[in-house]
């Protein structure tokens, strides 16, 4: 069984509700999920990049403000030039979420420096893998999968309300998803690494 670590930042509440989809859809594919909460950028970040460390595969996930990640999740990444150093998250498997209240808000921009941040790891990403909806925009309703038409990872959208009702289904489910395509792709790398070290045995 492999293990996908989500290391999340939620200003308000609703990017953690993807967090949850996310590792949801780690289970739903058979393997387990770590939920890595960021609450502070004054915490003690050393715990959340031990597990990392360990885990098969990392998602990402932060909340777009201003046009880019939160600056919470920002002092994290920092953080993390402890793994930088010593390689420690090198060929591992990564993937991103964000969330913000307009429907473009520079999501992608957010989701850019998620990725950036896997690639100065050494690490490989995992994209989204859900078409954009093809319907009109006038008909993507909320229960619609990729509804915001982003292909680096999920980009939700979450009114300003309850974490009850917003982020809506198909954003959730997206998320979900993401979580599902992630835990698979983990597997396969495992199996794939399992492999290789065999073949290298009998060389």
């Amino acid at each position: 069984m492999t293990t996908v670590a989500i290391a999340y930042h939620s200003g308000y509440g609703h990017t953690e509700v993807l967090a949850h989809k996310v590792a949801e859809g780690v289970r739903d594919a058979g393997q387990t999920a770590v939920l890595l909460k960021i609450d502070s950028a004054a915490q003690d970040f050393a715990p959340l990049i031990e597990q990392i460390s360990a885990a098969d595969a990392v998602v990402f996930g932060a909340p777009t403000y201003m046009g880019d990640v939160s600056g919470v999740f920002k002092v994290f990444a920092d953080a993390t030039a402890s793994a930088f150093f010593t390689g420690a998250w090198k060929d591992k498997l990564a993937a991103g979420f964000t969330n913000s209240h307009s429907f473009a808000g520079d999501k992608g921009h957010a989701l850019e420096s998620l990725t950036i941040l896997a690639a100065q790891h050494g690490m490989n990403w995992i994209n989204l893998g859900i078409a954009p909806p093809n319907v009109t925009a006038a008909e993507r309703g909320p229960d619609t999968l990729n509804r915001v038409g982003s292909f680096l990872g999920v980009a939700a959208q979450s009114d300003n309300a309850s974490t009850e009702i917003t982020p809506p289904a198909g954003d959730r489910e997206t998320a979900r998803l993401l979580g599902e395509r992630v835990a698979k792709a983990a597997v396969r790398w495992a199996v794939g690494a399992n492999a290789a070290a065999e073949l290298g045995k009998a060389a």
